[in-house]
């Protein structure tokens, strides 16, 4: 009986007037709401950079990185900093459109917040702004080729630009050390004799460097190889002296191109030999060797008996 008593106390405790107890409860939570949201608080919040630059008839140019968003430190109710957005405050606008400026302080002034809210803080307080002169310049265009025209044919020359120059708009620090444009390299794999021209990019270096025209037009002359012949020529040996050769004499066939070819004299093509290991007495076959600019050789025969 002692503990039925004590239970039905307890119950009867819970459940008495318990409408009241209920509004009661619901009281404090409110104003437990009330004073935790008027309590002065503060809160960071990221906000982006408007930079409003020169325009391009200034011929200024910022070189210096931006920060895309500051932060800043808001203080206000909780209440209110809790139901803050960020686009209750919008951007903070810099205004450096003469390119002078080099350092601007970030004003509280510059945050735009709602009533009962104020700036304590903007990170970074600074802005640092390093400017460049814009210039113009013509530089060079640089043209290669690539790959190989078809057998016995031979590219003349170095391709053409039209331009030959272009016109270069950019910062002058970066402009100081550009040389020439880069052409897309010409292909010239399998051609024949003849003129070719074709429409090559240009290649950006990136930064802030424009040109005046995204492509040139180069062209590119294709001939045949013109074969000499060259026979009974005495091989050099190399590495050893007084080394002699057998047979002592071969013929070459030179493929070269036909202004090469033309003006070769006989004492400009030697076939030589190299002993690279000429300690004692002996013998070895080597591979006949001729070296001319720009020309294929063909000996026979080949290689050679070389004494020493």
């Amino acid at each position: 009986m002692s503990d039925l008593t004590l239970t039905e106390r307890a119950r009867a405790a819970f459940t008495e007037n318990l409408n009241l107890k209920l509004v009661s409860l619901f009281g404090a939570l409110v104003l437990y709401s009330l004073v935790h949201g008027a309590q002065d608080a503060q809160r960071a919040m990221s906000v982006d950079l408007v930079v409003v630059l020169p325009p391009d008839t200034a011929n200024r140019v910022l070189v210096s990185p931006l920060p895309p968003q500051v932060r800043v430190t808001l203080r206000s109710s909780q209440g209110k900093l809790d139901a803050l957005r960020t686009d209750d405050i919008g951007n903070l606008q810099v205004d450096v459109h003469t390119g002078q400026d080099k350092r601007v302080v970030l004003d509280k002034t510059m945050v735009h917040v709602p009533a009962g809210v104020t700036v304590e803080q903007i990170d970074p307080p600074t802005i640092d702004f390093q400017w460049d002169d814009v210039i113009l310049r013509d530089v060079p265009v640089q043209v290669s080729v690539v790959g190989t025209p078809a057998p016995g044919y031979v590219v003349k020359g170095v391709p053409a630009s039209n331009p030959k120059d272009v016109r270069v708009r950019g910062p002058k620090s970066e402009l100081s050390t550009l040389q020439f444009a880069r052409a897309e390299a010409f292909d010239v794999s399998g051609l024949t004799a003849g003129s070719y021209s074709h429409a090559l990019a240009i290649d950006h270096p990136g930064g802030r460097v424009t040109f005046d025209t995204r492509t040139v037009n180069v062209m590119t002359e294709i001939m045949s190889l013109t074969e000499r012949n060259f026979t009974k020529l005495a091989v050099a040996v190399t590495g050893k002296s007084h080394a002699k050769t057998t047979p002592g004499e071969v013929d070459v066939r030179l493929s070269c191109p036909p202004d090469i070819a033309n003006a070769l004299r006989e004492e400009q093509v030697v076939p030589r030999v190299e002993i690279k290991n000429p300690a004692g007495n002996g013998s070895e076959s080597l591979t006949v060797i001729v070296g001319v600019d720009k020309c294929e050789a063909h000996v026979t025969p080949n290689t050679v008996i070389v004494k020493w």
